[in-house]
C-alpha cells in the first residue's frame, strides 16, 4: 500500500518595524500602539468588507465610514495598547525584574486607568482593573508556553 505525506513548516510573515524615539521607554509604548493600532484597523476592515459582500452593495458613503471607523478603532486599541506596554515597562524598570507580575500590575493600571478615563463608576473601575491584570497575566503565562 502507497503512503504519502507532506513535510514542511508553516511560518507566518514576519514585518518589524523600528521606530527610534529617543528612549526605551517611547520606543516601547509607540510600537505597542502602532502595532495593536493596526490589529484594531484590520479587524474594522474585515467586518466592513463582510457587511458590503453580505448586503451586496459598495458605496462612497460606506467606504468614507468604513475608512473613518478602521481609525477611530485602531487609534482607540493602539493607545490601550501603548498605554499597557508603556505601565509595563514602568513597573518594571522600578521593581527591577521581569517576570508575570510586571504584566499584571501593567494590566491592572491600564484597566483602571481606561476606566476611569471613560468615566465609569467606582466599581466598574475596580472590575476593568482586576480584569486588565487578568488577561495581561493570561496572556503573559501563554507566551512561556509558545
Amino acid at each position: 500500500m502507497a503512503h504519502s505525506g507532506f513535510s514542511g513548516s508553516l511560518t507566518s510573515p514576519r514585518f518589524d518595524l523600528a521606530v527610534d524615539m529617543g528612549h526605551p521607554f517611547l520606543n516601547r509604548t509607540v510600537d505597542g500602539f502602532l502595532k495593536i493600532g493596526a490589529v484594531g484597523a484590520c479587524k474594522v476592515a474585515a467586518e466592513e468588507t463582510f457587511e458590503c459582500l453580505h448586503r451586496g452593495d459598495v458605496s462612497k458613503h460606506k467606504v468614507e465610514r468604513a475608512l473613518k471607523k478602521m481609525c477611530k478603532e485602531g487609534a482607540y486599541w493602539g493607545t490601550i495598547a501603548g498605554v499597557y506596554v508603556g505601565m509595563e515597562y514602568g513597573i518594571e524598570r522600578i521593581r527591577g525584574h521581569r517576570d508575570w507580575k510586571n504584566a499584571m500590575l501593567g494590566g491592572a493600571v491600564t484597566g483602571a486607568l481606561v476606566s476611569a478615563a471613560s468615566n465609569s463608576h467606582r466599581q466598574n473601575v475596580v472590575k476593568n482593573a482586576i480584569t486588565g491584570g487578568a488577561i495581561a497575566t493570561a496572556a503573559e503565562f501563554l507566551n512561556y508556553l509558545t
